[in-house]
């Protein structure tokens, strides 16, 4: 993984997680899963970020070169959706009360993505997928349903990468 090309490419694709919490390694996974991709373009920064997002955001925001297009992959746990269900959040749509949430995990850090698209040249796109297990206590299996969207869901998220 090479970070310096977080401020040199012209997408940027965060993968957002703890690969020690089940299906909150999806995001991770799929930047494994692109990295592996010989089709993904040279100018595409794969960049797992595990849970330090928000920290990474402050880095960008002042980057000198920005990125077109930053695009986050995370797990995300919400009513009525069925375990490896993936799909595009849309940042402007969303509860108020989410996007100035300040919490480390809010698909995430909400605020901070919301800032970039408003007030920068980069468009924020957002990918989650639905999660069925997420453990008490460390443990790295992913739930089969998750384990299966994964190849779909990177290849949605390569789809992104194309501008």
């Amino acid at each position: 993984m090479d970070w310096s090309k977080m401020f040199s490419s012209r997408v940027v694709v965060f993968g957002c997680g703890n690969i020690l919490i089940g299906d909150d390694a999806a995001g991770p996974r799929v930047v494994e899963l692109l990295e592996r991709d010989p089709d993904v373009p040279e100018d595409v920064a794969l960049l797992d970020v595990g849970t330090s997002i928000r920290t990474i955001l402050f880095d960008l925001i002042n980057a000198p070169t920005p990125p077109k297009r930053v695009i986050i992959v995370d797990a995300t746990t919400e009513s009525g959706r069925t375990p490896g269900e993936f799909w595009e959040i849309d940042i402007d749509s969303m509860d108020p009360k989410k996007i100035s949430d300040f919490s480390i995990h809010m698909f995430p850090t909400v605020n901070m993505l919301k800032d970039l698209q408003d007030n920068t040249t980069m468009e924020v796109k957002i990918v989650v997928v639905q999660t069925g297990y997420i453990p008490d206590e460390m443990d790295e299996r992913l739930s089969p349903e998750v384990e299966a969207a994964l190849p779909a869901l990177a290849a949605k998220v390569k789809e992104l990468t194309e501008i």
